[in-house]
């Protein structure tokens, strides 16, 4: 869902944060060869699966005793930073760093595991790519779907909305990847021109496209049970609604998995699940009536969630979401594989990854999971395939004389020779001195006033150093004295007292508060040369917009970066410094590097939670010329790369704390809670920041 403009507020969901945002993610084949065979087996006959053997220990075998009779469908969430990051113009960043690169590793495990874990189709669930006015993004995503094709493994695909040229949308505000199908220029689409209906109809199981060419059809068969899947792109019209439900109708003893970028989101606790208008329409023009429909599957929203909701003829749709584009590396690769057990009457779900189990062992860190065991990510669904589809055709499976569980082998095989790294939980500081130290600290202001008391103009924000505090500064109307108080919240690792909590902060009528190093204080002429690391703690207030909190400022200086001799970037009046969350709620970090004033270089994280505390440091390493984003000590994808240092605008411009510096005035006010934020003129390693703890 993600987008380098603006776009929806859609929740992060999906395990902590820390996952979530850091947008920077071998194989252990399950068996060898291909799916030889498939195309067959597809056009509805039954031979080569009714006799199958599905080799597993008997350990894994269901309660029934009986040989299962399943085969697995694998799902492929949002790719759009795989297909983004493995480009040349983002610095090729899996494989400079990997070797390998993750959309392909998926692609390429399905067709190692075709046969072995009896896969006879795939579903991609859109946003195949990130920005799609990119060819090179395209390739990738081209590169990496050819696999299959090459493999004669059939797959169905949709556009989602980072897929589609700019629209006006549903809702009447422009964003990109908006508007229905038929308020496209067709001719235009690059996604119709990279995945056009010719390809599609190279799959074996390709049946049809509506006419706008962004949803299609397939059915495959397995153990002589036909399925549809129905693949519906971005933002349907009526008249594809209407073409849909004529497929059904043409079809009327199939049933039907929907495919679909949108439908079902993740509610703010990250597990349960939330209706989403766009949902509610489908359920309502489509799915409530269709008896046929027995499954939806979506992506965009982050994270995973399942809701089983009754339609109109009292059976139950299973509608599920997944989408791991904000976890670890942009996903980490993680995928699914959905088990249709017919022996037993059941779906069973896998989240894995066949990615991270082929990185180099010296890469790995505790975000690098190749299973996900949480309730939301591996799960059964009990299903009575008679019962549900006596509606509309006649249950007469070929049922296997042997076989055993899928789903077990592929976990057992993945992890044969691979081991999670091991992951230290961190300690909780013992006091409000516990941290570890470095004597070289340009500042380090740490909030320790009364919680629940007012911030008075020219309080004092404390420096741990000694040298250079910080005062609130005069109010300019509409701002107010309360608009800023004292809080004893804090992330659970910041041994400070507290945080200074901003209310009131409002973007429309330019209502800020702010604090500000004194003027003639040494720390306003400073630049970084060479390293650095910035750290600070924040919280998103929890009533957070994008129309009244966008670009609001954690820290920034006073001047406007134009005046930098050689400056030739956008936004010349803005500060040197901007460490802001943007209007996508990403954290923005965006300097001019010390060594090239010409343009500004900026670190993005992915879309965080509000009111969800985080740690994130900036990290300028000038070994390696890489400065490195980390929210909550997972690094993000979308860092800067062959510059170094920060360059400040000359002399005595004071820092800013809850706002920044535009043409003279301070500006976009912060919205929630900064808790200590430290300054360091070198690069430092996570045991010596400060979520560590003292040495003694």
């Amino acid at each position: 869902m993600t987008n380098d403009d603006d776009r929806g507020a859609g929740r992060v969901a999906d395990r902590r944060a820390v996952l979530r945002n850091a947008v920077g993610l071998s194989l252990l084949p399950l068996g060898a060869g291909m799916l030889s065979g498939c195309g067959a087996d597809q056009a509805g006959g039954a031979g080569a699966d009714a006799g199958r053997v599905l080799v597993a220990d008997a350990s894994n075998a269901h309660f029934s005793g009986l040989a299962t009779t399943s085969f697995a469908i694998a799902v492929l969430p949002d790719t759009q930073f795989y297909s983004r990051y493995a480009t040349a113009a983002e610095n090729n960043q899996f494989l400079r760093k990997y070797g390998s690169e993750p959309y392909a590793a998926q692609t390429q495990w399905i067709v190692d595991n075709a046969t072995a874990a009896n896969i006879p189709f795939v579903i991609h669930l859109g946003d195949v790519v990130d920005q799609v006015g990119k060819p090179d993004q395209w390739k990738v995503a081209d590169a990496a779907m050819k696999k299959l094709e090459d493999a004669k493994i059939p797959y169905s695909i949709l556009a989602g909305n980072h897929d589609v040229l700019l629209d006006y949308d549903y809702r009447g505000a422009w964003d990109q990847g908006s508007g229905t199908d038929a308020q496209r220029d067709l001719k235009a689409e690059p996604y119709l021109q990279w995945f056009p209906a010719s390809r599609a109809a190279q799959q074996s199981t390709f049946r049809e496209r509506d006419g706008s060419g962004f949803h299609e059809y397939h059915t495959f068969t397995k153990f002589g049970v036909t399925f549809m899947v129905l693949s519906l792109s971005w933002r349907i019209s009526d008249a594809g609604i209407a073409w849909a439900r004529d497929v059904i109708r043409r079809n009327p003893t199939l049933p039907v998995i929907l495919s679909n970028h949108q439908l079902l989101n993740i509610d703010a606790d990250a597990i349960s699940p939330l209706e989403t208008e766009y949902g509610k329409m489908l359920w309502e023009k489509l799915i409530r009536d269709n008896d046929q429909i027995f499954m939806t599957l979506n992506g965009h929203h982050h994270g995973a969630a399942h809701l089983t909701k009754t339609n109109d003829f009292g059976n139950p749709v299973e509608e599920m979401v997944v989408d791991y584009q904000m976890a670890y590396q942009g996903g980490n690769a993680l995928m699914r594989l959905y088990e249709f057990d017919f022996t037993n009457n059941r779906i069973d779900v896998l989240s894995f990854s066949p990615w991270v189990v082929q990185k180099p062992a010296n890469t790995l860190n505790q975000f690098d999971r190749a299973v996900l065991t949480e309730a939301n990510e591996q799960f059964s669904i009990p299903i009575n395939f008679r019962k549900r589809f006596a509606g509309f055709t006649k249950w007469k499976p070929v049922l296997a004389t042997s076989g055993a569980p899928i789903l077990p082998a592929v976990q057992a095989r993945l992890l044969a020779n691979y081991t999670d790294p091991v992951v230290v939980p961190p300690l909780p500081p013992r006091d409000t001195d516990d941290y570890p130290k470095q004597a070289d600290t340009y500042a380090h202001w740490r909030p320790a006033g009364v919680a629940g008391a007012i911030v008075q103009v020219g309080d004092v924000l404390p420096d741990a150093t000694g040298q250079f505090p910080m005062a609130r500064v005069p109010l300019v109307a509409p701002a107010q004295v309360e608009d800023v108080v004292w809080s004893d919240d804090k992330h659970y690792l910041s041994s400070a007292a507290g945080s200074v909590r901003f209310r009131n902060t409002d973007k429309v009528t330019a209502r800020n508060s702010s604090f500000s190093t004194e003027v003639g204080a040494a720390i306003n002429n400073r630049s970084f040369w060479d390293g650095y690391t910035v750290e600070a703690f924040i919280k998103v207030d929890p009533d957070w917009t994008r129309e009244n909190h966008r670009w609001g400022n954690i820290l920034g200086r006073v001047g406007n970066r134009g005046n930098l001799p050689g400056f030739k970037g956008g936004d010349r009046q803005a500060s040197s410094v901007l460490f802001a969350i943007s209007s996508l709620r990403e954290v923005q970090w965006e300097v001019v590097p010390a060594s090239n004033a010409t343009y500004p270089q900026t670190n993005w994280s992915g879309e965080i939670m509000r009111n969800t505390w985080y740690h994130v440091a900036i990290v300028c390493d000038p070994k390696t010329r890489e400065t490195t984003m980390y929210v909550d000590g997972a690094p993000v994808l979308r860092n800067v790369i062959g510059e170094i240092g920060m360059r400040s605008q000359g002399v005595d411009k004071p820092w800013i704390l809850g706002a920044s510096w535009w043409d003279g005035l301070r500006k976009d006010g912060f919205f929630g809670w900064i808790g200590e934020v430290r300054i360091v003129p070198r690069p430092l390693t996570p045991d010596q920041w400060l979520t560590a703890r003292r040495a003694s």
